[in-house]
């Protein structure tokens, strides 16, 4: 009687396991698929296509009239700006002095200052210039010119490079907005070797190697050109801008930096692979 009390309960115990594991293959739910992480929406006049990608997380990021820029704040400079020109920014006789200011929305450990003045004796010591990514004199139609002072808006740019090629592509970039077009700019610094550190500067800060610039001019709605360009610190003020004419995918590769991700993959691949050289030997020569 024990025998086949035994052989009773292990044959129930057995069709309970087989019993459960059906049910678990019935219900049962797939595991979750792994989500990408979507970049934030920011919507704002200065950015085509999407904002520049790959900043750090501790960045500010800061939005005003004449341009938007992310603050790095190990370096005490923008990892990049962004600013769109129109005739109503760059047409005017605006008259503003270089009088620089300390970002009012950084706190003090987060940018340079002028006072007490951190690029004092730069010029005599390192040959460089208080130099505007967002320029000073494309904003003369704009009330807001002034805030391209703000020192988060400035970087230590070699005199030769600032009143060159940089000044340069600076006009160039005006003269296409005079022809009547809307033209989006994007600039930044990079950081591939040590350069030698502002004499009396009293805040930990890094030197840029060098700088890039995308330049954007939309056709219509569907269409448009861009061109990228590379400069060094000891680029030559002789240097014509289109030597410098390079694809956006090396910037991205130098700079560590992601643009125009809301376009369709291929078409992102295909347009920052290419220099779009013959549209930009007629307009950077």
């Amino acid at each position: 009687m024990k025998r086949m009390v035994f052989i009773l309960s292990f044959l129930y115990l057995l069709s309970l396991n087989n019993y459960l594991l059906a049910e678990e293959e019935i219900f049962s739910l797939p595991a979750p698929a792994t989500i990408k992480e979507q970049p934030m929406e920011i919507h704002c006049k200065h950015f085509f296509k999407g904002y520049p990608l790959g900043t750090p997380k501790t960045n500010d990021l800061i939005i005003r009239d004449v341009y938007a820029l992310s603050n790095n704040d190990t370096t005490k400079f923008a990892d990049w700006v962004a600013y769109r020109l129109t005739m109503h920014e760059v047409d005017g006789d605006l008259t503003v002095e270089r009088k620089w200011k300390a970002d009012p929305w950084l706190d003090s450990n987060e940018t340079l200052e002028p006072k007490p003045d951190d690029y004092k004796d730069s010029h005599k010591t390192l040959k460089t210039d208080r130099g505007h990514q967002a320029p000073l004199g494309s904003f003369k139609g704009s009330v807001h010119a002034s805030h391209t002072n703000y020192l988060s808006n400035i970087t230590p740019q070699k005199s030769e490079l600032n009143q060159g090629p940089w000044m340069q592509l600076e006009e160039m970039v005006r003269d296409i907005v005079k022809q009547g077009k809307t033209v989006y700019v994007m600039t930044g610094p990079l950081y591939e070797k040590e350069m030698p550190l502002l004499p009396e500067c009293d805040e930990p800060h890094k030197v840029p190697s060098g700088y890039w610039k995308i330049i954007i001019v939309p056709e219509n709605n569907v269409k448009f050109n861009a061109a990228a360009f590379i400069f060094e610190q000891n680029t030559l003020r002789k240097d014509k801008v289109i030597a410098h004419l390079t694809t956006i995918n090396e910037v991205e590769k130098r700079s560590g930096l992601n643009f125009f991700w809301e376009l369709d993959d291929t078409l992102e691949e295909s347009i920052e692979n290419e220099k779009n050289k013959p549209w930009a030997e007629v307009v950077f020569n």
